[in-house]
């Protein structure tokens, strides 16, 4: 696939938004009465018939959740089957389900198989039990072995880990064990985040009572810049904040340029034809290509157009039972809106946003030459790309700009913007190659033509 038709192609989100428990940190929307799960399919399916025909080709479909590994054998294929009634796919669809350790068995594999699932993404987070049952894990670390080794001798060949650092009592010499760990199974794919409490979580509501002590800023900065460097100098490109693509075999993922960091990432040499294992569906959001969301919670963009769903199972299987949608609220963004949320995702990419981009914002120039003499930005293929120091201070970097441009505009100074740490701008999007069958995601697919 070329990088201009993955650009104008659609990724499919589907949340499945059951769990056999909550973890402690999670405040995505799940519930773990999973009796519902048959309504909630039926229901999915008729807000998929709603949908026919408004998105074109889809070239990526992300079973998200919640635990999407969770759903039984027909579950899944009754999913499956469904989504394909009612869309059309390109035969070199990615397709990921996010998958939990202990609910893997060999069926359930070959399953996911013949079905055309081709990349998993595994919620390992570590390989330390203290640290699993920390976060309220149901998985052990044998388990999550087991697990990555049933994958592998089954010809899983798109892997994706999520790992968390930052943990209380981790330190960077647990952090490495857990990286070195993962390694060992050679990942495509590895998504590191930092251990955040959210207010609504248990871990959020112990860490308020002074239960829970968490990393301090400094503790933060050196496990980021630990991981990025021994990542990349293990083969992994540092694509986004949280993501780690490994290089793979030529021509396997969109021909798009590697961008050369030249001092804060490892070089790119020219004649590289190998291409990272991006997680082509997460692009699109931080690209604004149109994506559909189904299911409770989930969120959809098109043409400047935002929506999302109602975070019930109950309210979202109502609604589309007497024939209304389960849309919650929507917002028109502005061309300003939109190319402030682009300058805000791009600058948390190695990509980086075009120097043409940042020349419609008024006093750029001198921005952008205080931020390459700070090393947090640089400029290549005419692309102003973020350093890895950059990466630290992602969420202020559009906000200098914007500074600068309402100083240029006012003729008044924001004061020194240069001197401030990080400052969020807005929340990232809701939020992945080589195909393990020969199924094509192009038949049956139940579109007129």
């Amino acid at each position: 696939m070329s990088f201009t038709s993955e650009m104008n192609t659609s990724g499919l989100y589907v949340h499945v938004p059951f769990c056999q428990k909550k973890c402690a940190y999670c405040d995505f929307y799940s519930i773990t009465c999973t009796s519902l799960i048959p309504d909630w399919l039926s229901a999915l399916e008729n807000e998929a018939s709603l949908y026919r025909g408004r998105f074109g080709v889809f070239d990526t479909l992300y079973l998200g959740g919640g635990t999407p590994s969770l759903l039984d054998l027909h579950q899944i294929t009754a999913l499956i089957e469904g989504l394909r009634r009612h869309f059309s796919f390109s035969p070199d669809t990615e397709v990921t389900l996010e998958a939990n350790p202990d609910d893997v068995i060999p069926e359930k594999i070959k399953l996911y198989q013949g079905l055309g699932i081709n990349r998993l993404s595994v919620g390992v987070q570590s390989f330390i039990d203290r640290e699993l049952a920390f976060l309220g894990r149901r998985h052990s670390a044998r388990q999550t072995l087991q697990a990555l080794e049933a994958f592998r001798k089954a010809g899983v060949a798109n892997l994706s880990l999520d790992l968390i650092y930052g943990l209380p009592g981790q330190g960077l010499t647990g952090w490495r064990k857990t990286l070195e760990q993962a390694l060992a199974f050679q990942p495509e794919h590895l998504s590191c985040y930092q251990m955040t409490y959210e207010a609504s979580t248990p871990l959020g509501r112990k860490k308020a009572l002074g239960e829970v002590a968490a990393a301090t800023e400094e503790e933060e900065r050196d496990f980021f810049l630990f991981t990025s460097r021994f990542l990349e100098g293990r083969g992994y490109l540092h694509y986004e904040i949280s993501n780690f693509a490994r290089l793979g075999e030529a021509n396997n993922q969109p021909n798009d340029p590697l961008l050369d960091n030249k001092e804060s990432f490892k070089r790119i040499a020219k004649s590289e034809k190998r291409k990272p294992y991006y997680s082509r569906h997460n692009r699109k959001y931080w690209r604004h290509v149109p994506y559909l969301g189904l299911g409770p919670g989930a969120h959809s963009f098109q043409n400047g157009n935002r929506w999302w769903n109602v975070r019930s199972v109950q309210a979202y299987c109502q609604a589309l039972a007497q024939g209304r949608t389960p849309v919650e609220d929507r917002e028109i963004l502005s061309p300003e809106q939109l190319r402030l949320e682009a300058l805000y995702l791009g600058l948390r990419t190695r990509e980086g946003v075009s120097v043409e981009f940042l020349s419609r914002t008024p006093g750029w120039e001198k921005t952008l030459r205080k931020l390459q003499k700070a090393g947090l930005i640089e400029v290549s293929q005419d692309r102003a790309v973020p350093t890895r120091q950059g990466f630290l201070l992602a969420d202020s970097l559009p906000l200098r700009f914007m500074d600068a441009g309402l100083e240029e505009d006012t003729g008044c100074p924001r004061g020194n913007v240069f001197a401030s740490g990080p400052r969020p701008l807005a929340p990232e999007p809701f939020l992945p190659a080589p195909d393990l069958s020969t199924h094509s995601w192009q038949e049956d697919n139940g579109q007129d033509t």
